[in-house]
Formats: C-alpha cells, sequence, structure tokens
C-alpha cells in the first residue's frame, strides 16, 4: 500500500501542538516527503519553546509510524531563534567575540550537563568505531566497507553504518538493492550482505535523490539509524562518516561512547590539513584515534610493474608520527579495487586471497588490537 502525503497531513491534523492548535494549523511543518513508505519531514520552532515541542514531535512520530504502509519516519525538531530575540542563557564568547553559528558547537556553559553524558550504549554491540576523513573524495566508503569485511575476515561478528547523510555510497558498493524491513519492535531490520550487517540512509531513498537537510534533521537521523535498527548481536560496528567535522560528527560522539575513530587520507599536503581537523576533532571529544591509514598511496602499473607516487608517498606516515598516532596502512591506488567498488562486490570479498585484501585485513588486525586496548581502558 503506498503511502501519500495527504494521508500524513490528515494524521498530523489529530496531532496538537502545545498551544491547542492543530499541528497542520501551526505553520511549523516543512516540506513532507515521502519515498516508498518512509516519510521525512522536520518541525520547525522558535528556540525558546523548544522543549515544550518535543512531546510533540515524538507523538507526531509515532502517528506517522501507525498509517499502514508506512515503514519509517524520521522527524526532526528544529529550533531556531527569532530575528533580535535574545538567548534566554547566553553562551560564552569565543576568542575574537564572534559567537558560534550552532549551539551544539561551542563549549557547554559552567554548570550545564556535558553533552557527552547523553551518551549510551547501543544494546548488543561491543564496540563502535567511526571511518572519518576531512574532506570527500580520499576513499573513505571504500575503505570503510573493505576493512568491515577485513575485520569479518578475522572472526569478528560486523556491522556497517552508512552515516553519510548527503551522499551514501554503500547502496552502491554492496549491490543492495532492496530496501530493510521492520521486526514486531517497529525497528528496521539491517540487511545482511557479506556476511556483514549493513544499514544506510540510502537504502530508504532513491538514488539520485537530493538530500537538502538541515543540521537538526541530519542528526535525527542518525541517531534513528544508530537507535532504531535491530542490529542484534556485533563485536564491531564500522559506521562510515560523511566528510568534514559538523553535526554529524558530533551527533555520533555525543550519542554513543565510541570506542575509536580511523581517518583516512590519501599523501599530499590538502588532503593532510583537512585529516589533521578531523583527528583533531575527535581528540577535543575525547573519542581515540585508532591511526591514519593512507589510501591511493601509490599507483604500480600492472603492465610493466613501474610504481608511481602521483599524490606523493609516505605524507600520512610522517603525519602519524608527528601526531603520534598510530599508522595504520598504505593502500594503493589500483583498477582492482574501483572495478569491484563500482560492480558491487568490493575486494576483500571478491578477490580474497589477493594482495589488496590482504592489505585490508592487515589493517584490520591493527584496528583489532587498537579495540582491545581502547576497551580494556574504558
Amino acid at each position: 500500500m503506498s503511502v501519500t502525503q495527504q494521508q500524513v497531513l490528515e494524521c498530523l491534523a489529530r496531532v496538537m501542538s502545545p498551544r491547542g492548535v492543530a499541528l497542520t494549523n501551526a505553520n511549523v511543518l516543512s516540506a513532507i516527503t515521502v519515498t516508498d513508505g518512509k516519510v521525512f519531514f522536520s518541525i520547525n520552532v522558535d528556540a525558546a519553546e523548544a522543549r515544550a515541542w518535543e512531546s510533540v514531535r515524538a507523538e507526531a512520530e509515532n502517528a506517522v509510524r501507525a498509517i499502514p504502509g508506512v515503514s519509517a519516519a524520521m522527524i526532526a525538531l528544529t529550533a531556531e531563534r527569532k530575528a533580535g530575540a535574545a538567548p534566554a542563557a547566553p553562551p560564552p564568547r569565543p576568542a575574537g567575540g564572534v559567537l558560534p553559528a550552532a549551539a551544539h558547537r561551542h563549549p557547554h556553559p559552567p554548570g550545564a550537563a556535558s553533552p557527552m553524558a547523553r551518551q549510551a550504549e547501543i544494546p548488543g554491540i561491543s564496540a563502535v568505531i567511526a571511518v572519518a576523513s576531512g574532506k570527500g573524495g580520499v576513499g573513505k566508503s571504500t575503505t570503510a566497507l573493505n576493512l568491515a569485511l577485513g575485520l569479518r575476515d578475522l572472526g569478528l561478528r560486523v556491522g556497517l553504518l552508512d552515516a553519510d547523510i548527503y551522499g551514501p555510497s554503500v547502496p552502491r558498493l554492496t549491490g543492495i538493492r532492496n530496501k530493510p524491513q521492520l521486526n514486531d519492535d517497529k525497528k528496521m531490520i539491517p540487511i545482511q550482505r557479506f556476511g556483514l550487517s549493513i544499514m544506510s540512509i540510502g537504502f530508504l531513498v532513491e538514488e539520485e535523490t537530493a538530500m537538502i537537510w538541515r543540521g537538526p534533521m541530519v542528526m535525527s537521523a542518525i541517531t534513528q539509524m544508530l537507535r532504531d535498527v535491530a542490529w542484534g548481536t556485533l563485536d564491531v560496528l564500522v559506521v562510515d562518516m560523511p566528510p568534514g567535522t559538523g553535526d554529524a560528527q558530533l551527533t555520533l560522539a555525543q550519542n554513543v561512547p565510541l570506542k575509536g575513530a580511523v581517518i583516512i587520507s590519501t599523501p599530499q599536503d590538502l588532503s593532510l590539513i583537512d585529516a589533521r581537523r578531523g583527528l583533531a576533532m575527535f581528540k577535543k571529544v575525547n573519542v581515540p584515534v585508532l591511526g591514519i591509514v593512507e589510501n591511493m598511496s601509490y599507483f604500480q602499473c600492472p603492465h610493466c610493474g613501474t610504481r608511481s607516487d602521483i599524490f606523493g608517498h609516505g605524507g600520512a606516515r610522517h603525519e602519524a608520527e608527528r601526531l603520534g598516532v598510530p599508522f595504520l596502512g598504505e593502500i594503493p591506488l589500483h583498477m582492482a579495487i574501483r572495478t569491484t567498488s563500482d560492480s558491487g562486490h568490493p575486494v576483500v570479498e571478491s578477490e580474497p586471497d589477493g594482495p589488496h585484501a590482504a592489505i585490508y585485513r592487515a589493517i584490520g588486525a591493527k584496528v583489532r588490537e587498537q579495540l582491545k586496548a581502547a576497551i580494556a581502558a574504558a
């Protein structure tokens, strides 16, 4: 049964705002997106009233999920301060006197609860790790998937969460086209492929859909994919993060006690500059850095065997040494990695006895050892 926007609106008309007005008449709803039974929208309110609206958001989400044919609903509460309105409790100003645009980007006021106080383990998952990069285009998603497969080959039970909201790559990298189903508890069941439990925002929207979402919508989506998925029992959940150091990274760090982060970089200076930012961010939120991987490290001609350092070489290793974090390994720029990724059959799975699979497994072994230390320290 297909779900329509009109059905969603009729449902929301029965949900009352804090002032007793039907949600559809409260002038707070964003555009409603309905795709294959997946419903997305936000409720936009003034920041001073956000606390009173949280129960309304939860009621609206439950009501939408109860519509026959709805398989998932992601509803964010977006709170903005009206122009000219003064904040109730002004945050401390950083050096230079310029306030950050978003409240969650500055240190919490003295005496206030730390954002990290919201952290809670995901039942059944021993360790959650982030695979991140300071910029796009460095092969982060390909590395995350093959790292997950390398950890699987080491005998671990592994899940992969594609949290790259704006550019989910895992559906293409794994060849998964089907949609996740719901269990009796209304939680999404991850797709099983290659011995991994896999979830991606790309499973819920069409490949060419533009994800034009504000920060709170991104944060809500990531939280739901962490908490509203029946992950089962896993030794490691590998989270493929979007590039950068923004809302998605902070949401993950604030919601889940991460056991570590793996930073992906290429050898050249421009990539290393951004990798430093990612590393610094995780350190600032007390997430252990498991190490740096140098992707596209070198190119070896398949015909003559000549090696070419297209992007330079060794930059990530030197950076790891300089910053005092582990260097996890070098991954070459090779046609086999690209073609297997494009075809949905990652190289660790399709060429398990090849040299590239061995590299990813070696990186996985170092990550596993780092996780043992992180878990012991925790």
